[in-house]
């Protein structure tokens, strides 16, 4: 590992790099998810498949696409697919790793891109869901990715755009959703993953400079923090690198 400085977001993209596995279908969102997903096919997974919500599938930008819209994420493409064409290879079960973001996330994995308060009357008005529904309904593996705040790791959400475990163990069954749901929660604090039998969010790793103590009191709710909790491995020298000289050199979204 480097003692080279290196920023909150370029933690958080190294981290979420390491979880994709060479030979994945991933279905990439907009912002950070990108990064991640594009340093990972650099470092360690010549092989992922990255799948974008345009409906192109496995390119090679030559720059840093600003969105899973813009016109880089067509480039050098083997296939460039309708956007429902996308969605329903993913219902099919071609999708292993779906990677989200959004303003809100709960104990239960459930995320929240839509408004801040009550729908009908809400202090703010997000974005919306675009296609993070359809990802999180049908990817086999959720990962999360956005800032550790109490009001962004509420209890509950304002409002559930996109599904976690929905009200716990078995709501994602019942509601016919396929896959096994949220996997993995990537914030500036540390990395957090889900009970196998609470389905409840619980503490994996905590960043270097933080303590699970911290991680609880930045988050609106008990966290499970079990007694194997470690410290997340810091970027590497090839992983910052490749991050700031091929993947993000315009520090687009890694400043």
């Amino acid at each position: 590992m480097t003692d080279i400085q290196y920023t909150p977001r370029e933690l958080i993209v190294c981290a979420a790099a390491r979880l994709l596995s060479d030979g994945e279908s991933v279905f990439v969102g907009t912002g950070l998810p990108l990064v991640g997903a594009l340093l990972a096919k650099k470092l360690h997974a010549p092989n992922m498949m990255a799948i974008y919500e345009c409906g192109a599938v496995d390119p090679e930008p030559r720059e840093l696409p600003w969105s899973v819209a813009c016109s880089w994420t067509c480039y050098k493409a083997p296939i460039i697919l309708s956007m429902s064409s996308v969605f329903g290879h993913s219902r099919a079960g071609y999708a292993d790793v779906g990677f989200l973001g959004g303003a809100q996330i709960d104990m239960y994995g459930n995320i929240n891109a839509t408004c801040i308060g009550p729908y009908d009357q809400p202090t703010v008005r997000l974005t919306g869901s675009g296609g993070a529904n359809d990802i999180a309904s049908l990817s086999d593996r959720v990962i999360f990715m956005g800032l550790h705040l109490p009001e962004r790791f509420p209890e509950k959400c304002d409002y559930i755009t996109s599904p976690g475990f929905l009200d716990g163990p078995g709501g994602r069954e019942r509601a016919g959703l396929l896959g096994q749901g949220p996997w993995r929660v990537i914030s500036h604090l540390g990395v957090m993953g889900f009970d196998d039998e609470t389905c409840r969010m619980k503490l994996i790793s905590y960043h270097p400079g933080v303590t699970p103590e911290i991680v609880q009191q930045f988050t609106g709710f008990e966290l499970l923090i079990p007694d194997d909790v470690i410290e997340t491995p810091k970027p590497s020298e090839e992983e910052l690198r490749l991050l700031r000289e091929e993947v993000d050199p315009n520090q687009l979204f890694c400043f």
